[in-house]
């Protein structure tokens, strides 16, 4: 065990963890352990490191009382990785934590929030709201792309111009490389219509060479060398919703997950079954893809 742990920067230890992770889940792990070791300090813990199972637990029962199962458990984690980075001892796999995390899911017996479906008659009337500028150029092409790829957002921004082929037809051959799914990059394999195909190349001829991601940025109408941040999906989808006139209450429930799952639920509607639509989106369980499908159901036979 190393000496003098109480006063150890845990900072410098997650360092490690660069390029093994992504950055989304590199945030993620410094808010958490953050989040644990402010937590302590307002309850009168001077040394956060190594925690006692009774820290933990209590810990965990009072994020419970405000935030999302999902957030403690996830808080939780980034406990037990800190805890291993610095050699220490590690609490978080005490029977008590289990139990105190059990006491936590079962206070919160909600479902999960689900974003709203961006289906195809979404979809052409929010590219039909796009205006006739390089920002609507870059977010036709972004909604249709990310659509008919049932992408997640933080695929559809990292998508380079190498991992776009022409197909002898006209139509595109996407590599999608990386994913929360595929951490190791292995990628899948997805393709396009004509129009999204039509839509991507115009946005091209517009953006211009010298950029090497797919989507980027516009600053003062000039593209920018550099990768769009994940909240930028969002915003364009969002903003998309509130051009065509919908109630707020739908506009609050788009999401930039929502290309993903209007594309799994027009699948569905068609016909294609679960395994198919499970391959298009490499999706790897089967119980995220039911929670997205459930809303569609209805209509299948309709």
């Amino acid at each position: 065990m190393r000496p003098a742990i109480f006063q150890l920067d845990w900072r410098s230890e997650f360092q490690r963890l660069e390029g093994a992770y992504s950055p989304a889940t590199m945030r993620s792990y410094y808010s958490d352990v953050e989040a644990f070791e402010t937590w302590c300090r307002e309850n009168g813990i001077s040394a956060p490191f190594p925690a006692s199972v009774e820290t933990v637990c209590a810990f965990l029962g009072d994020q419970g009382r405000s935030k999302a199962s999902s957030t403690v458990r996830r808080r939780l984690y980034a406990i037990r990785k800190v805890h291993r980075l610095l050699g220490l001892p590690d609490p978080t796999y005490d029977e008590e934590i289990n139990l105190a995390f059990r006491r936590v899911r079962r206070s919160k017996l909600v479902r999960p929030k689900q974003a709203k479906g961006m289906t195809r008659a979404y979809l052409d009337r929010f590219l039909n709201s796009e205006p006739d500028t390089p920002w609507g150029l870059r977010n036709r092409a972004m909604l249709s792309l990310g659509y008919e790829l049932l992408t997640r957002r933080s695929e559809l921004v990292a998508l380079r111009l190498e991992d776009i082929e022409v197909r002898d037809d006209g139509t595109l051959r996407v590599l999608i490389r990386r994913s929360k799914a595929d951490p190791f990059g292995e990628g899948r394999i997805a393709f396009t219509s004509l129009r999204t195909a039509g839509l991507v190349r115009e946005w091209l001829e517009w953006r211009g060479e010298g950029i090497d991601w797919l989507f980027c940025p516009i600053y003062q109408g000039k593209p920018i060398n550099r990768s769009l941040e994940t909240t930028t999906v969002k915003r364009v989808v969002k903003n998309a919703a509130k051009r065509v006139g919908l109630d707020p209450e739908d506009v609050d429930a788009f999401s930039g997950h929502s290309m993903r799952v209007g594309a799994a639920q027009d699948l569905l509607k068609r016909g294609f079954d679960t395994a198919a639509i499970m391959r298009a989106g490499g999706w790897k369980s089967i119980n995220v893809l039911a929670r997205y499908l459930e809303h569609a159901e209805h209509n299948v036979w309709g």
